[in-house]
């Protein structure tokens, strides 16, 4: 019994975190030649999309800001210089009950594509619920008041929606630290955003990032203002309704992290407790018949949830296969892999691969704790839904 354990914890975190990306590699390789077989032949193939000969749809950039005066001027800046026809752009600022001067700075801004949506302080979701209906755009790009978005990202986005079936587009997310160029995240992070590539190949991406994505408004319903991670809801509920959720890697936009690591783990642990909230806003996609994207949210998401349970499982039912020199090896891997995370964290390793191999094995581990942290404030209804600012290093 305990090797059946061992076995079915060990297969299904190699399924999450390599099976699964290898299964979007190899569909990805099969539509390929379907696709070159069907060129060679002279049928219509899918093409490349271009640029469309219609006029651009009507577009809302739609920020929740909450005491961002000390970046929101920058936030406009950068917003009122994309390349997208003027006449057909707006920027609406959904200002969270902010005390610190950050609706006066919108306020002074000339520009009349700015507008401003005061409320009192009552969470990013009552934000998004107030804004999204509220905007004039067709298509309704979100973004966060830190990332600044490059200026040919919204044409990128936009330019999806020509395709109907199209619901929504996640933009490329790249991550920065001022002061530490090889810090923790990066390479973890590059892997997720290559598995959103594919995902998006199979028009399931499972979930945005709240620094760059666009919706078609008329798809955004209602959220409970207890939501606490809306930029995953938002985008599983169009992929629920049978719409897909693409990947533009040519959107891009910056965002800085933090240095503030207790912070940044607590940021961790309110986003692993709104996973969990989540399944009960997109039952369909926990079935079968949702076809791929049921497929890739239990794969890339489902299982990373259950992954802290899965790696104590595999732990401990390997204690009692220890009469077996396979299982002694498989012990002392797991034994060598967790202090190598221990040698990351109080940084015992000054420079070179080992070092970043620690670091990577420090965030995986501080990783799954911050699930079992949101995992305990998601039963105990402790996460609150109102969001706070991360302090960052500039």
């Amino acid at each position: 019994m305990a090797e059946v354990f061992f076995w079915c914890a060990a297969l299904l975190l190699a399924h999450t975190y390599f099976l699964y990306p290898l299964s979007l590699f190899v569909l990805d390789g099969v539509a390929q030649v379907v696709q070159n077989i069907r060129a060679m032949r002279g049928s219509d193939a899918a093409e490349d999309l271009v640029a469309s000969r219609s006029p651009a749809p009507s577009v809302s950039l739609v920020v929740a800001a909450y005491n961002e005066a000390s970046c929101i001027e920058q936030k406009l800046e950068n917003s009122l210089a994309f390349d997208y026809p003027a006449e057909r752009f707006e920027v609406l600022i959904g200002s969270d009950g902010s005390t610190d001067g950050t609706d006066e700075h919108v306020l002074r801004c000339q520009d009349e594509r700015v507008r401003l949506s005061p409320a009192p302080r009552a969470g990013k979701t009552t934000v998004l619920n107030r804004c999204i209906p509220a905007a004039r755009g067709d298509i309704v790009v979100l973004s966060d008041a830190n990332t600044m978005i490059e200026p040919d990202a919204v044409q990128k986005l936009v330019r999806h929606f020509e395709d109907p079936e199209v619901g929504a587009v996640c933009g490329k997310l790249r991550l920065f630290n001022p002061t530490k160029k090889d810090y923790e995240e990066s390479a973890y992070w590059s892997y997720e955003s290559l598995i959103k590539l594919y995902e998006g190949r199979r028009g399931a991406v499972v979930g945005a990032n709240g620094g760059l994505y666009a919706i078609r408004r008329t798809l955004f319903t209602q959220l409970p203002p207890s939501t606490i991670v809306d930029d995953f809801v938002i985008p599983l509920r169009i992929l629920e309704k049978g719409y897909k959720v693409v990947y533009e890697e040519g959107a891009v936009a910056h965002e800085e992290t933090t240095e503030d690591y207790g912070k940044e783990f607590g940021r961790r642990a309110r986003i692993a407790a709104g996973n969990f909230q989540s399944l009960r806003m997109v039952p369909g996609l926990l079935l079968p018949t949702a076809g791929f994207p049921a497929f890739a949210f239990w794969s890339h998401k489902l299982l990373r949830w259950f992954a802290p349970a899965l790696m104590g499982v595999a732990l401990v039912a390997n204690l009692f296969l220890l009469d077996s020199v396979f299982y002694r090896f498989t012990l002392l891997a797991q034994g060598l892999f967790y202090a190598l995370a221990y040698l990351g964290k109080v940084g015992a390793l000054k420079r070179g691969t080992a070092k970043r191999v620690a670091s990577v094995a420090y965030y995986f581990v501080t990783m799954n704790l911050a699930i079992v942290v949101g995992f305990w404030r998601f039963l105990r209804n402790s996460q609150r839904a109102a969001w706070d600012r991360t302090a960052r290093a500039s």
